[in-house]
């Protein structure tokens, strides 16, 4: 397996979006996901993980309204094996967050 990026996204503010969908018949390996905070302001950011590409529902957060502030970046180490259509949502809380996933597919 090759290390490489997953996804990236740059949300719009307060929209849930697809940031990682495993492809049919896979399974992938995210090692770490990546949320920088482009702008001066504090935000909050969500990551959720939802089965078979289910709508998300609480029990899918891994991280909800946690604060980053401005100019700063988070780094999740996440070490978790996700099965074929397994998704992984973002959620930003303005516009100027960028999220990028990073894994091994299989």
């Amino acid at each position: 397996m090759a290390r490489k990026i997953l996804g990236q996204a740059a949300p719009n503010a307060t929209s849930e979006t697809v940031l990682y969908t495993v492809p049919a018949a896979r399974e992938t390996i995210v090692s770490s996901i990546t949320v920088c905070n482009r702008g001066a302001a504090e935000t909050t950011f969500r990551i959720s993980f939802s089965v078979a590409g289910a709508g998300t529902t609480a029990k899918d957060y891994i991280y909800y309204e946690l604060l980053l502030s401005g100019g700063d970046t988070f780094i999740a180490t996440i070490g978790g094996t996700l099965a074929a259509t397994d998704v992984i949502r973002v959620y930003a809380g303005n516009a100027n967050l960028s999220f990028t996933a990073f894994g091994d597919e299989s």
